[in-house]
């Protein structure tokens, strides 16, 4: 069993997203620590880019903010590298196919193996193009997250579920990443159909903004995924957001706990 996959062995995972780099790479260091600190089961960490698609403008403010605060692929390494050995939860890069190939993707994965990430979610990589990566990733140990969204065929997210593996990621609603006051009921829906045909765990993120939401998503789904609404507090708070953060992460931890 991989590291991702036994993060959701006891129960539903929380999974908080933050951009690295965002507002600055010290201030990231700090909050890996302390969302590990206040209950997280796996942490995402947003690459930024300068034209990232399927994010919202909370998001997209934050990628400015981090490139423009001098953040670079090369020092996230870096800070993953240094924070690795004190944090017990896996960690993932979120990034989109672009700087994965400037880069280069054998030596991309090689220094995420190298530095301690567990696996890499891409959103601009189609299921059906993924062994553009998927290889690379396997060579390195790397889990390649596949995505699922309202939109999905039921025969292709048949296909996806019965050939992805870590975890799936369940796009709630259309559109971009944010905070949504409605989330529907179309991840429900995704969810029952992946599991007539795979056990692999399945979580929920796009638009989880409060406990109330984590909470109830957590009855059905595998793991909750919250990233605008931590994006948010942090360009609120800047440098001083980190005890914020954590408090945040407390309360949504113990939602998605049934606490």
């Amino acid at each position: 069993m991989s590291k991702i996959t036994q993060a959701f062995s006891e129960g539903p995972a929380f999974i908080p997203f933050i951009t690295g780099g965002d507002p600055d790479l010290e201030t990231t260091e700090k909050l890996l620590h302390a969302l590990s600190e206040a209950g997280a089961d796996l942490i995402e960490i947003g690459i930024p880019f300068s034209d990232p698609i399927a994010e919202g403008p909370v998001i997209e403010a934050a990628d400015v903010r981090a490139l423009n605060a001098g953040c670079t692929v090369d020092l996230l390494f870096d800070l993953v590298a240094r924070a690795r050995s004190a944090l017990r939860v896996p960690l993932l890069f979120m990034t989109y196919y672009n700087p994965i190939f400037v880069y280069g993707a054998d030596r991309f994965c090689a220094r995420c193996a190298q530095c301690g990430i567990d696996g890499l979610i891409v959103p601009d990589l189609p299921f059906e193009e993924r062994d553009e990566l998927l290889g690379t990733c396997k060579a390195h140990g790397l889990e390649l997250i596949s995505m699922i969204a309202p939109t999905s065929a039921d025969e292709r997210l048949e296909a996806i579920a019965r050939g992805s593996s870590g975890f799936l990621y369940c796009v709630s609603s259309l559109g971009v990443t944010g905070e949504r006051c409605e989330l529907g009921d179309a991840a429900r829906g995704m969810i029952e159909k992946v599991r007539q045909v795979s056990d692999i765990p399945c979580a929920v993120g796009f638009g989880v903004s409060t406990p109330e939401q984590a909470r109830e998503i957590a009855t059905f789904a595998d793991g909750v995924i919250v990233g605008s609404a931590f994006v948010r507090l942090i360009a609120q708070q800047g440098q001083t957001c980190t005890e914020s953060v954590a408090r945040f992460a407390r309360e949504l931890k113990q939602a998605v706990s049934g606490r």
